[in-house]
């Protein structure tokens, strides 16, 4: 698996709604799993590997216990308000303050087809939010202020020459 970096045009897309779930998509996703703990990140999206199918994997809380894998997920409520400094695996060296709701709802799938119901607080909450909006082609950048990029456009434009470079974006 390889990590995609800004402004690779797989992170803007939408991805599309998983209809079946075959041995070489629990292969794969089991993978990501795996993926997302080597590069020690508290979840991940399928855009961030390559993927366009609504996949995320998710441990916020780094226990590494139940269920981490979720299929076509979706947020079903949100409450509260906060602004925490998040980074991105596909944005490195990039560090923002956005805006958040401090609660969420979340419906999933598992890789059998269970259905889960979960809520979300604080760090949780921040985490799935992140990894759903890349699974609609949403990064950190786009959701503060163009006011608020002005300290990062040195390191924007560095990551965009090196995906130039590498024949990446």
């Amino acid at each position: 698996m390889e990590l995609k970096y800004y402004p690779d045009r797989v992170l803007r897309r939408s991805c599309r709604a998983v209809r079946e779930v075959d041995d070489e998509f629990v292969r794969r996703a089991e993978e990501m799993l795996d993926f997302m703990y080597a590069v020690e990140g508290l979840g991940l999206a399928a855009p961030q590997v390559g993927w366009t199918s609504r996949i995320v994997t998710v441990d916020a809380d780094g226990t590494r216990a139940g269920k981490r894998i979720f299929v076509n997920p979706r947020i079903t409520h949100r409450e509260g308000y906060m602004e925490e400094e998040e980074g991105c695996l596909s944005l490195p060296g990039i560090r923002l303050k956005v805006p958040r709701s401090a609660k969420v709802a979340v419906v999933a799938y598992t890789l059998t087809g269970e259905r889960v119901e979960m809520e979300a607080e604080d760090l949780a909450s921040c985490a799935w939010q992140h990894e759903l909006d890349h699974l609609n082609g949403v990064l950190i950048i786009d959701k503060v202020p163009p006011t608020g990029l002005i300290p990062l456009r040195a390191r924007l434009k560095e990551l965009e020459r090196e995906a130039s470079a590498t024949g990446q974006g």
